[in-house]
């Protein structure tokens, strides 16, 4: 059993790991090919916008995440008759939030600019390229959700080559319509909108050939209370979640911004070093909540059990040697990363990596129990820890950045980590008391 929950866990993890890393370079290639091509004020447009762009992402994609548990449930139990229900009523709940979300979004667009001081060269370009991805994001939607729907039944294998394609896809059409066609920042945006759409596709025709069974069929298309308020539970919550994330991110990015410009460079470049350490984490984390829902739908309560401690035990052993190799190698990756060696720009970074490793470890313990909890159902636990542990760094983070710099970010972050395990470890221990009373 050991051997086989070790092997279930790494060959899902592997897959989400690659997907997630692969992801960190996904962003980023509007940006280097219009810059290159269409000059600084382009470029400063796509990070703007991408500001603005990946709050919707993270909702879309939370909601998404959330009840692909359901999806592993169903899956787990073998309930065919209620995958495809939930299919359905995901299709239908994609097309109304999306519908939603881009008509409102549109409306303030304009005003949220203004409100963020977007300087003038600038704002035709960021009109241009968000109008287009805002139009789009039924698009986004269902590309994460028929990623999701396959990660749910195990396949990562399938979602990590159309992520690939569409990353493909993505850099030769940005070629095409930005550096051939001419179709200036536009262009980059309808390259993004294409090939999610292609990509989405994709995944669609693959679960169409390979699970037949699991696709919604006319008759699924019918309202079901149960599983809408189920729904709703699953994919709001973790919406919620992945969202408060990101606004938390903001909101820290503020306190940093007091520091000046070398610190605002220094703390970018640690966000790239991080994007790759929390790959490791996300993907054993995101591959756990797959495992511990299919197990907990088809009632193997030892499994769920068996199968969060080794997964602990995985995040625990790669969070404290990725910790290792970040606290090592800090001050290799600010100078690779910020490509001089400016002393003002690097001290800080290295602080900041050297500080928040010590902590790090304890990020991947609650990764742990956010894929124990997502599995079991029980989403609003880790929104609960996540609004802690984003209301501590943030307030912690103004208090001390002025006294200690950039490393004030680190430490607060670090201090609500230490909140969030206790707050999961609590929650834990009070589920497993309420499961061995049912037994």
């Amino acid at each position: 059993m050991k051997s086989n929950l070790l092997g279930s866990h790494h060959l899902l993890a592997l897959p989400l790991l690659i997907g997630n890393i692969l992801q960190q370079f996904y962003n980023t290639i509007d940006a280097l090919i219009v810059g290159r091509y269409l000059g600084i004020s382009a470029f400063a447009a796509i990070g703007l916008s991408g500001t603005i762009m990946n709050l919707f992402i993270f909702v879309l994609n939370g909601f998404c995440v959330g009840i692909s548990m359901l999806f592993a449930q169903f899956y787990g139990m073998h309930n065919e008759k209620n995958f495809r229900k939930e299919f359905a009523l995901s299709i239908w709940a994609g097309l109304l939030i999306t519908a939603i979300l881009s008509i409102l979004s549109l409306l303030f667009l304009r005003p949220l600019l203004r409100m963020m001081q977007t300087p003038d060269n600038v704002f035709p370009y960021v009109i241009s390229y968000l109008t287009i991805i805002l139009c789009s994001l039924f698009a986004t939607y269902f590309y994460n959700l028929f990623s999701n729907v396959l990660r749910s039944v195990g396949d990562t294998n399938a979602s990590l080559l159309f992520l690939f394609v569409s990353i493909l896809l993505n850099t030769l059409l940005d070629i095409l319509f930005i550096a051939v066609l001419h179709m200036g920042i536009a262009g980059g945006a309808y390259a993004t909108v294409i090939s999610q759409l292609f990509s989405a596709c994709c995944c669609y025709l693959y679960l169409r050939k390979r699970y037949p069974m699991l696709i919604c069929r006319k008759e699924d298309f019918t309202f079901h209370k149960t599983l809408l308020t189920q729904t709703l539970s699953y994919g709001i919550v973790s919406a919620l979640h992945q969202s408060s994330l990101y606004i938390g991110k903001l909101l820290v990015q503020g306190a940093v911004n007091t520091l000046g410009t070398s610190a605002i460079a220094s703390y970018t470049a640690t966000m790239r070093v991080e994007g790759i350490v929390n790959a490791f984490s996300d993907s054993g984390s995101q591959s756990m909540s797959i495992l511990i829902a299919q197990n907990h739908g088809a009632g193997n309560k030892k499994t769920v059990c068996e199968g969060f401690h080794h997964g602990l035990l995985l995040l625990v052993l790669s969070g404290i040697l990725l910790s290792a190799i970040m606290f090592l190698t800090s001050p290799i990756c600010m100078m690779f990363l910020i490509g001089s060696n400016d002393e003002q720009i690097i001290a800080p970074g290295i602080s900041y990596l050297k500080v928040i490793s010590i902590f790090y470890v304890l990020c991947y313990i609650g990764n742990a129990f956010v894929g124990f909890f997502r599995g079991v159902g029980k989403v609003n636990i880790p929104f609960i820890a996540t609004t802690v542990h984003i209301t501590l760094r943030v307030i912690l983070s103004y208090l001390l950045v002025e006294r200690l710099g950039l490393p004030a970010v680190a430490i607060a972050t670090g201090i609500g980590w230490i909140c969030v395990v206790f707050v999961h470890e609590f929650s834990y221990l009070k589920y497993q008391k309420r499961i061995n009373k049912s037994y």
